[in-house]
């Protein structure tokens, strides 16, 4: 019997639970198949990985957003309701 190989979409759908190590192995093990075989996946998952370290340099410098520019970026990202509580 053939495992199942997981579809760009099903890969996507479970990218974050697989990169935090969340995953079963078996289905981990058909990611890493799946990723080894498509290049424009791979390159999603190195760069949200990428995303991922730079937020934690980052984020170690305790650097926050002015609050304007937060604003901003809640505001395009349709967050309007965390606004109520950054205010």
């Amino acid at each position: 019997m053939t495992a199942h190989r997981p579809s760009c979409r099903e890969m996507l759908s479970a990218l974050s639970e697989y990169l935090d190590g969340e995953l079963a192995s078996e289905l981990c093990a058909a990611i890493e198949v799946h990723l080894a075989e498509c290049k424009n996946c791979r390159i999603v998952v190195d760069t949200l990985r990428k995303t991922i370290t730079l937020y934690h340099q980052y984020a170690e410098e305790e650097a926050s957003l002015p609050q304007e520019v937060r604003y901003r970026l809640f505001k395009r990202l349709n967050l309007e309701d965390f606004l109520e509580g950054a205010g």
